[in-house]
């Protein structure tokens, strides 16, 4: 396996890199990567939005994650705000920032890129917190979440055309590190 490097990216210069990890990835088709692309391109718009990328030593892409600042104004914001209002967590929505899109490679993963990726990006942040959203089921993206310091704040959240329902979770920032093991380096 090749080096990969793990730093700052310009996510609107490699946008179609990125889709195509998250194709791989999460399963996308052409078509839902088209669409993606435009709300790629408008989430970048926004002041305070970042991205993180692993780029191994070929020059290819293998990961990325990008997040922006939240505000309840923003179509996720609106969709999860009823749902965390039930179980008494709206406040989440208040200087938090929202980790949007986390995707590695499926040959990538394992081994520890999405941790060093999303601990990269909101080691960037001012905000108190971090939300995110992701598939209600066990699977190993949860259990990193968890691993990370994230909790279940709603489950079964559905999205207007998304065919299986999403947990909102949150953690303080900085996200928990894992022990490191006596002349351990890297993740």
């Amino acid at each position: 396996m090749n080096a990969v490097a793990v730093g700052p990216l310009d996510l609107t210069a490699c946008v179609d890199d990125a889709l195509d990890v998250q194709a791989r990835a999460f399963g996308l088709s052409v078509e839902e990567q088209r669409v993606r692309r435009g709300i790629v391109l408008r989430h970048l718009a926004v002041p305070g939005a970042l991205s993180f990328g692993a780029t191994a030593d070929d020059g290819r892409l293998v990961g990325f994650v990008y997040g922006v600042p939240c505000d309840r104004n923003q179509w996720w914001s609106t969709v999860v705000e009823p749902y965390l209002m039930r179980n008494e967590h709206d406040d989440w929505l208040d200087d938090a920032f929202t980790i949007t899109e986390l995707h590695v490679l499926p040959s990538h993963q394992r081994l520890g890129l999405g941790r060093a990726l999303i601990t990269g990006l909101t080691d960037l942040v001012d905000n108190p917190r971090t939300l995110l959203s992701a598939i209600d089921t066990e699977s190993p993206a949860r259990s990193l979440y968890r691993s990370l310091g994230y909790r279940d704040l709603a489950r079964r959240v559905r999205f207007p055309s998304a065919a299986r329902p999403y947990a909102v979770m949150g953690a303080p920032l900085p996200l928990l590190r894992l022990p490191q093991a006596s002349g351990a380096t890297g993740n």
